[in-house]
């Protein structure tokens, strides 16, 4: 197991991007103009290493460090931020946090769901409030009674208006209408794919084929062939990235080419690309930040990794940096707002701030949901391996109207 503490300071690099002050300018006083600025803020999280969520880490570790140095710059408050590796294990999530608690002033999720939900039983449990993204649950919210946990990050309804809004991109009398959904056996299985059926349904789509299926499976041609036989036309799921990956395999090798393909969390990471090449190109996630959003601080991030990390020429940064740079833009502003990091007087922020992030700007709901229909979820697509900005339009040189009809396999 990893265990490691990284103490942050100010990055020189930061102090001459603007639109990263912007982001966090809230009304009342500051962090800078207190007294108790000079005592360091401690942030605890754990990162999936190792396990199903491995090919994120990365991504979500360069996303939070470039967010402390945000936080640090922005409100010249010095931050302590204590990682662990949480193996992609509920269990280990809890082991490691209920460790590092006594510690932290906030706590910041891991990967998934499931991941995040074991977290925030922590937070909950000691009054710590609990910052997460990569969480499109909701269930929890309304079923867990949550005090201290919030959301910063896209939801199933959001994701399913999402997915809408992409295919209303696509000319009327081009649009296809066959969904088929490839439901895993999980509770977030189960609500994305109803959300999915409502949401579609109602639009006008049919829902031609539900099929559900188990994490780790290594063969889904069952499902490939039921959807080939119901002429799926537009394929969704939520599969890990080892399923997905699996997935697109098979279905090249047995000759299945939807018109449209869109996997949310498998898409998301660069192993994506890594693993597949042109076989992954074309698919569709929603990974809460993509490539092409604008605004808000997404020039002072972009600035900010080149500096930091650098990027190759014609390459773009990935989706889970965005969303990880989003939760410390959340805590610096919660913070800022409260006037130290008290855990009630942040809490208090949480619930009663709106925030500007690279994903958005939004406030929160009582059980800590992002207030319904204030973020709009982006999709992206997988072209020339790099993430574009399918979903919503923006004015980007990495946005791309979506590429459709999907070719088939012996044309690429």
């Amino acid at each position: 197991m990893v265990n490691f503490t990284t103490k942050r300071t100010r990055r020189s690099y930061l102090k001459s991007t603007g639109a990263i002050a912007g982001t966090a300018a809230l009304a009342g006083c500051t962090l800078l103009e207190s007294s108790e600025s000079s005592a360091a803020i401690t942030i605890a999280t754990t990162i999936p290493e190792e396990g199903a969520f491995s090919s994120m880490a990365e991504e979500m570790k360069q996303g939070y460090e470039l967010g402390v140095a945000h936080i640090e710059e922005t409100f010249d408050q010095e931050v302590e931020l204590l990682t662990e590796n949480d193996e992609s294990d509920p269990s280990v999530v809890i082991e490691n946090l209920r460790q590092m608690a006594g510690d932290a002033d906030v706590i910041w999720g891991s990967f998934s769901s499931e991941l995040v939900t074991a977290g925030s039983s922590v937070a909950e449990s000691e009054g710590i409030p609990f910052v997460a993204a990569y969480f499109a649950q909701e269930a929890p919210h309304r079923n867990e009674n949550y005090e201290w946990t919030y959301a910063a990050f896209p939801k199933s309804r959001d994701v399913a208006r999402s997915t809408q809004g992409l295919l209303e991109t696509i000319p009327e009398n081009e649009r296809p209408t066959n969904v088929g959904i490839w439901e895993p056996n999980s509770d977030w299985g189960e609500e994305q794919s109803d959300s999915w059926e409502e949401t579609l349904g109602d639009a006008g789509y049919d829902i031609v084929l539900r099929e559900q299926y188990e994490y780790g499976a290594s063969d889904f041609s069952t499902m490939i062939s039921q959807s080939d036989n119901a002429d799926v036309e537009i394929l969704l799921s939520v599969p890990t990235p080892p399923d997905g990956i699996t997935m697109i395999e098979q279905m090249e090798e047995g000759g299945f080419s939807p018109d449209l393909v869109k996997f949310v969390r498998a898409a998301d990471p660069q192993d994506w690309w890594n693993a597949l090449g042109e076989s992954g190109e074309y698919v569709c996630m929603c990974p809460g930040w993509v490539p092409g959003m604008t605004g808000n601080g997404n020039e002072g991030m972009w600035e900010a990794y080149v500096d930091e990390y650098g990027l190759e020429e014609g390459e773009f940064i990935r989706t889970a940096v965005g969303g990880g740079y989003n939760v410390a833009q959340v805590t610096g502003q919660a913070i800022d707002a409260a006037g130290s990091a008290d855990p009630s007087e942040v809490q208090n922020a949480l619930q009663s701030e709106t925030f500007e992030t690279v994903i958005g700007t939004f406030s929160f709901e009582d059980n800590g949901l992002p207030t319904e229909g204030e973020l709009t979820a982006p999709t992206g697509q997988w072209l020339d391996g790099n993430q574009y900005t399918a979903f919503p339009e923006t004015d980007n040189e990495r946005a791309s109207d979506l590429e459709y009809p999907f070719p088939d396999w012996s044309e690429r």
